[in-house]
């Protein structure tokens, strides 16, 4: 009995070592990546350089541009997404009928979600460009393509956290006279919108992070005059620093790494928004 004994709590430290040792080598691997940034690029961070727009000389590049493109961009996409991925996950959660064709479209769903990124900008350069003949390199027809990218990843968070609202608040709100509306509306998603969000937040970062399908929409060029709206030519943060990482000049090499600390930045602090949220709104029950 106690050999037993022994083998549970050996086996109990042995997991733990290979968790803290899993845990330890993510951060290992976060923080040499900020270290190795900072040091290349913390000397290229100033107020020129995100005031200004992109060039030919690296003394004179900045992000402003790219900058705008980007919030244009993930402008239209949460535009799109996020009223359209939680209706979807609200009509087939609380709503559709259990049958095959619901099936089927939830596996599609699921099977969306792990389609590469590069698919969807294929995806996009053949509807957005080469059908409806939308403007390319314009932040429009990269924020569709984006939306298209991020619906199944909100459908998917925004079912789970539906899915977590006890049954006994939809059984109380019906008890007392409410209609199956009623009860989704005023009860059901303003308990799951904090999951909601989390997940929006979530797939809107991944999604400020993309490069290969707005590649493939043609948001490669270079554009030095800042983009006025969503219709006009324009560049986003991570094309931009893919265009300065091919650059031959070594001067590019500090404007690189400065791109990626700003865009690092920005990522994190959205992250930071979805962990207040989900903090500041989450409920237990």
């Amino acid at each position: 009995m106690q050999a037993r004994v022994r083998r549970r709590y050996a086996a109990e430290r042995r997991f733990k070592a290979l968790g803290i040792g899993a845990v330890a080598l993510s951060v290992l691997f976060l923080a040499f990546l900020l270290v190795n940034m900072g040091a290349k690029g913390v000397g290229g961070l100033s107020f020129t350089f995100l005031t200004s727009t992109d060039a030919t000389d690296a003394a004179q590049a900045g992000v402003w541009g790219a900058l705008k493109g980007s919030f244009y961009t993930i402008l239209v996409t949460i535009a799109l997404a996020f009223p359209i991925g939680v209706l979807a996950a609200l009509y087939l959660e609380e709503f559709a009928p259990r049958n095959r064709w619901t099936d089927l479209v939830e596996v599609s769903i699921n099977n969306l979600a792990a389609v590469p990124s590069i698919i969807f900008g294929l995806l996009g350069l053949a509807v957005f460009l080469d059908t409806m003949q939308l403007p390319r390199s314009a932040p429009l027809v990269g924020g569709l393509t984006l939306a298209l990218m991020t619906f199944p990843v909100i459908v998917i968070a925004g079912r789970n956290a539906i899915k977590s609202v006890p049954p006994s608040i939809r059984e109380a709100a019906l008890g007392v006279g409410a209609s199956k509306m009623q009860v989704v509306f005023h009860h059901v998603l303003p308990l799951a919108l904090p999951g909601i969000l989390t997940g929006t937040i979530i797939g809107m970062a991944r999604a400020l992070g993309e490069t290969a399908p707005l590649l493939m929409i043609g948001m490669r060029a270079f554009i030095v005059t800042p983009p006025g709206g969503v219709l006009d030519p324009a560049t986003v943060l991570p094309v931009q620093i893919f265009l300065w990482s091919d650059e031959v000049d070594r001067a590019f090499v500090e404007r690189t790494s400065a791109a990626i600390i700003v865009l690092l930045v920005f990522m994190l602090a959205m992250n930071g928004l979805a962990i207040f949220l989900r903090n500041r709104f989450e409920r237990r029950w």
